[in-house]
């Protein structure tokens, strides 16, 4: 990408998104596009192609998408199904008829299968059955990074995908119900610690392992992607690194300073038993994380205290 050429951001009011625009503004890019939902609804067909037959973006960085935990998953398949893949095809559909040179695709780990070998290969994708809880999203970016893939080998367009492990950091959601397990984590300990309660108790048995990567770190990587990648294949975003929910609570519970008991609901499911991305290939492109687990989440709980109109979503 040249420092003038036009990048359209879908998405960028969202964690990734406004994260890329942070990414792209701190390197000297300086012809950023970018659409509020209300100014530009993605699955509108009619309304996207108009967009793109008007702005003929160079480069677009695909960050939009409707996302939530386990239990917005579980309550609104068809809506996480169906939003997620007309958004993706209107897209990715439009950018190829105007021309745009180059189309990075933001994906979620949760495409790989649920019980697939750690840690998960880029080429393990569609061996064998997803994670339950979250399989109409998992679908749907699977069928965003296809999408991706097809007009490569039919077209030769120049489209990657990315695949983030579980994301954290400014501009995360912090609903009660909606959010992803960390931010929920910071929530939780924060009004815990705010009303003097004596105990929280937390889904499962606090066994799974998971991969957290700092939103920061994989803006920097999909421009870094943007500017030094071209293939069908996806990849991998993330550290490396594992820790259970178990201990990622005790640590969010140790930077919000809540001192009370840690309790487990094993009631409750515990979701995919690990999920840990192989990124041997982005190392061998030169790529490595810089963000350490609990110096992120002490970015993301300031970030959490300075927005309390985040905090109420």
């Amino acid at each position: 990408m040249e420092k003038n050429s036009k990048i359209y951001v879908a998405g960028h009011r969202g964690m990734v998104g406004s994260a890329i625009v942070r990414e792209l503004l701190r390197q000297g890019y300086t012809n950023i596009i970018t659409r509020t939902h209300s100014e530009l609804d993605l699955t509108r067909q009619a309304d996207v192609e108009i967009f793109f037959e008007q702005e003929k973006p160079d480069y677009v960085f695909l960050a939009a998408a409707k996302v939530g935990g386990i239990v917005a998953n579980q309550n609104a398949l068809a809506d996480f199904m169906y939003d997620n893949i007309v958004l993706e095809m209107n897209v990715i559909h439009a950018a190829w008829k105007n021309g745009c040179k180059k189309l990075e695709f933001l994906g979620s780990s949760c495409i790989y299968p649920r019980l697939a070998p750690q840690p998960m290969k880029e080429d393990c994708l569609l061996t064998s059955a997803l994670e339950p809880t979250n399989e109409a999203y998992a679908l749907a970016k699977i069928s965003g990074l296809k999408y991706c893939e097809y007009l490569n080998r039919q077209y030769g367009t120049d489209y990657i995908s990315v695949m983030p492990t579980n994301l954290y950091g400014p501009n995360d959601n912090y609903h009660p119900v909606h959010s992803h397990v960390l931010p929920a984590l910071i929530r939780r300990f924060h009004e815990a610690k705010q009303s003097g309660a004596e105990s929280v108790t937390c889904w499962g048995d606090g066994s799974p392992l998971r991969e957290f990567l700092y939103v920061d770190d994989l803006a920097n990587l999909c421009v870094f992607l943007m500017n030094n990648y071209s293939g069908n294949e996806t990849v991998n975003a993330g550290t490396g690194k594992e820790i259970s929910i178990k201990g990622l609570t005790e640590l969010v519970a140790e930077v919000v300073g809540y001192e009370g008991k840690i309790l487990w609901d094993t009631t409750r499911p515990n979701g995919t038993p690990r999920k840990l991305l192989d990124v041997s290939k982005v190392a061998a492109l030169g790529w490595t994380y810089r963000t350490e687990l609990k110096d992120g989440i002490r970015l993301a709980y300031e970030d959490f205290l300075h927005n309390p109109i985040r905090a109420e979503r």
